[in-house]
């Protein structure tokens, strides 16, 4: 009795305090929550631009080609012209797996050939969202060729000095995936390349491609190393702003930012496919990358060391010395470049070092598999 007693002028309270509040409602469906009226923003036009970002092609941001492509013609001649006595050098072209797109790219390779199946390769990806391979890597690819390795750089469709069809044809974490890929088929074609000994290694947007190819479930690669590598689009793109973002959300196979093609971002992104891996990969990264901002490569660093403890050499250099306006991003890419010379500093020799030794032990480069192994003496 004493509950009914309390209980019942409560109820009524409570009705009372209802009632006007259906009143002002209406009636509506059982169900059906009310809307909030919409709250009206003073619109800044300036901030409103400065936001902005297009979904369509045609609004792709666009470069001086004309002057990408004399860079081009640039590079073109300095490798040539330092092959002499020091490695074998081909400019060449290939067809993509993906569409029959003619991919341009460089072909380094020791001056002397073992013979068949002699040497392991290596396909080495340029990075930048649009960039291509150019003259700055040249002291290391000459290391590559004295160690024995064959060399290919392709410039993957979106990379510059090609002309605006071959820039405007990017496809980030899309086809030139397979522009890259295809690199392998060109390698089986030289009888002095053996295909069981083919590594792939990247730098940021190639560290990128390098990580993506790296984790596919079926991959020619033996072995992948991934330099301050992109790794999460969704978290990037947020990260980066609308300046960065037109990059992406005009091109044609994408149209539109992460919040709108939340899968098509996942898909294109390595950190979403780590899972996948099955050969050893080697990671590096800087804290004070900003380019690549450590909170970004650092989770491809804890996912990999959490999920592929047995597969992924990671290392964090911590403020490594810097080298250019991105700072520890080209911390490992320390290049004079008038003398095209080596520029070390203490973290470039340790991440070259272990990059060496690590491509040493699943490629094998060193080895000459043109001739017969050794019989071993199986008794007295």
């Amino acid at each position: 009795m004493g509950f009914i007693r309390y209980t019942r002028p409560l109820l009524a309270l409570l009705a009372t305090i209802a009632a006007p509040l259906s009143a002002q409602q209406g009636a509506r469906p059982e169900g059906q929550r009310s809307q909030r009226p919409r709250q009206v923003v003073k619109m800044d036009s300036a901030r409103a631009a400065e936001l902005y970002v297009s979904d369509r092609a045609e609004d792709q941001p666009q470069a001086d080609f004309t002057r990408q492509v004399v860079a081009k013609l640039r590079t073109d001649s300095i490798l040539a012209a330092r092959a002499a006595g020091a490695y074998d050098f081909r400019k060449i072209t290939y067809k993509s797996s993906a569409d029959g797109m003619e991919i341009p790219a460089y072909l380094f390779a020791p001056l002397t050939k073992r013979g068949a199946k002699g040497h392991a390769a290596m396909v080495w990806v340029h990075g930048g969202v649009h960039g291509d391979w150019n003259e700055l890597m040249l002291p290391f690819v000459k290391e590559a060729v004295q160690r024995g390795y064959v060399v290919i750089t392709p410039d993957y469709r979106g990379s510059t000095g090609h002309g605006a069809a071959h820039y405007n044809a990017i496809d980030y974490g899309g086809k030139e995936l397979d522009d890259v890929l295809t690199a392998v088929d060109y390698l089986h074609t030289l009888p002095y390349v053996d295909p069981d000994r083919i590594g792939i290694m990247g730098w940021s947007h190639g560290g990128f491609i390098t990580a993506h190819l790296a984790m596919r479930k079926e991959t020619p690669f033996k072995a992948a190393a991934a330099i301050v590598p992109v790794t999460n689009l969704v978290f990037r793109l947020s990260y980066k702003g609308p300046g960065y973002q037109r990059s992406y959300a005009t091109q044609p196979s994408i149209g539109g930012l992460p919040f709108e093609k939340p899968e098509e971002y996942i898909k294109r992104s390595p950190l979403y496919h780590v899972e996948d891996l099955n050969i050893p990969i080697l990671v590096h990264v800087a804290t004070n990358d900003e380019d690549v901002n450590y909170v970004e490569d650092q989770q491809l660093v804890w996912k990999l060391r959490a999920l592929k403890p047995e597969l992924a050499e990671t290392k964090i250099y911590v403020d490594p010395a810097p080298w250019g306006s991105s700072v520890g991003h080209a911390f490992s890419r320390r290049v004079d470049p008038k003398t095209l010379e080596r520029v070390d500093s203490p973290e470039q020799v340790d991440s070259w070092n272990r990059t060496w030794v690590f491509l040493e032990w699943w490629l094998r480069p060193y080895e000459d598999r043109s001739k017969p192994a050794p019989k071993v003496a199986t008794g007295p």
